[in-house]
């Protein structure tokens, strides 16, 4: 059975008709990707403002307040080491200490960055429902505070890589691109994972267990050479996880010594630059897709 639109008997048009020549639009109607783009630039003050303060309220009930920001992170490298530097003498790597825990603080930035993430839409449905604005704000908030963290990790790893002998180089400055590639990258994993945590709630239950054997397969723990053992079609996988390329960056940039598993360091750059690309485009397209669907249902 055909269906005929409702015509306004005062104007003989239908109501789009009318709704055009009013400049009305559907409501929750996605914009297209500039204008998304433009709008979430406009909110980039609330974005850091709203990530500045998670970040202040994480640590609001602690009696140490914010200094758990160097705390942690000293923490998971001292019980690290005491399991893989002490229990399994991992002796063969120059300079352990430091080689863990660069590798441990950057692979937390993007763990950290990606479980927050999965729960940034979820978990601030009043927020979406009351008020109107740009939903990718809240995703790339978490990853801002994630950055401000990481921040203050890079001063413990600074201290502790000086403690345990390293040099001041220039190769150090490389340390600056590296991590702002992977924060790229952070950005859009994580409105991927937004858009799905969005879907599937049950994804925040499954997302520590993902983390774990990704770690596993980034080289934190242990030596890069390890993965050299394996077939040669698995070798060059590896080489091309984009977590084992940043930290691969960072300790080419901090340790002298430093074993890795891609000895051309312009193909490192080249990895990390492709990655941040495609993660950061993707991610964001991924995310403004669904833009209309976030708090509904």
């Amino acid at each position: 059975m055909a269906t005929t639109a409702l015509v306004d008997p005062d104007t003989g048009l239908t109501q789009a008709q009318l709704a055009a020549r009013h400049g009305l639009r559907v409501a929750g109607e996605r914009p297209t990707l500039v204008e998304y783009s433009r709008r979430l630039w406009a909110y980039r003050h609330f974005i850091a403002a709203y990530a500045n303060a998670k970040l202040v309220a994480s640590y609001s009930n602690a009696k140490l307040g914010q200094l758990w920001q160097v705390l942690t992170p000293l923490t998971n490298a001292a019980v690290y080491y005491l399991i893989f530097g002490v229990v399994l003498a991992q002796n063969s790597v120059p300079n352990y200490i430091a080689y863990l825990t660069t590798g441990l603080f950057i692979f937390n930035f993007t763990q950290s960055a990606m479980l927050a993430g999965t729960q940034s839409i979820s978990s601030n449905l009043g927020l979406i429902r009351a008020l109107h604005f740009p939903r990718a704000s809240l995703p790339l908030s978490t990853t801002v505070t994630q950055f401000q963290q990481l921040l203050a990790s890079m001063v413990v790893l600074v201290g502790i890589v000086l403690v345990t002998g390293e040099p001041i180089t220039l190769d150090w400055l490389l340390l600056v691109p590296a991590l702002l590639l992977q924060a790229v990258f952070n950005a859009g994993v994580v409105l991927l994972v937004a858009r799905m945590g969005a879907k599937a709630s049950d994804l925040k239950q499954v997302m520590p267990f993902i983390l774990r054997t990704w770690m596993y397969g980034s080289g934190v723990l242990y030596s890069v050479s390890l993965f050299e053992r394996l077939p040669g079609w698995a070798t060059t996988l590896v080489q091309f996880n984009p977590l084992l390329v940043y930290i691969e960056l960072a300790r080419y940039a901090l340790l002298e010594q430093a074993p890795l598993l891609n000895e051309s360091l312009t193909q490192l750059w080249l990895v990390g630059a492709a990655w941040a690309v495609v993660a950061g485009i993707g991610g964001f397209i991924y995310f403004w897709r669904g833009e209309q669907e976030y708090g509904r249902g």
